[in-house]
């Protein structure tokens, strides 16, 4: 059950990143412990940078402030399944864990063919399959609610 209070507190993130005009995208990092340690929203838009996806922020952050043997104990919770891009930041940090809302095949449902997401079509599994680590995947959870927060977002114009 705790793995979805957290989710759910990732898809709020998201909420709070498309109310500040960004993307809806957020994610968090819990420790071993089970406590959130830090949060990031989607800043693609308003730092007119499409690499600060939710992820790459939490990532950039948290690896700077923790060991990689601590990050192997940790979990990433995320709103949307990580995108490649994402996921190699995920291993590259050492992340032991990824919990996702949403899968990327159904953000693809969602947003088409987006200017502003080009989705690759490559599951976040495949991308930690290819490595020489051991990050654990757990997801899609709790996926209806995960939509939500994208509900008649991307029919809209191009923000950037």
């Amino acid at each position: 059950m705790a793995d979805h209070a957290l989710v759910r507190r990732a898809i709020a993130v998201a909420a709070r990143a498309r109310t500040n005009g960004n993307h809806p995208f957020g994610a968090l990092l819990a420790g071993p412990d089970g406590n959130v340690l830090a949060e990031a929203e989607n800043h693609v838009v308003t730092e007119r940078d499409p690499t600060r996806h939710a992820e790459l922020v939490l990532v950039s952050d948290v690896a700077r402030r923790w060991s990689a043997e601590f990050l192997s104990r940790s979990i990433l919770y995320t709103s949307t399944e990580p995108c490649a891009m994402c996921a190699g930041a995920i291993y590259w940090a050492g992340i032991g864990q990824v919990v996702y809302a949403l899968p990327e095949s159904a953000l693809l449902e969602l947003t088409g063919s987006h200017a502003e997401n080009p989705t690759l079509s490559l599951p976040c599994r495949e991308v930690f399959a290819r490595g020489h680590g051991d990050v654990s995947v757990t997801g899609p959870l709790l996926e209806e609610e995960a939509r939500v927060v994208h509900e008649g977002f991307w029919q809209a114009p191009t923000r950037a």
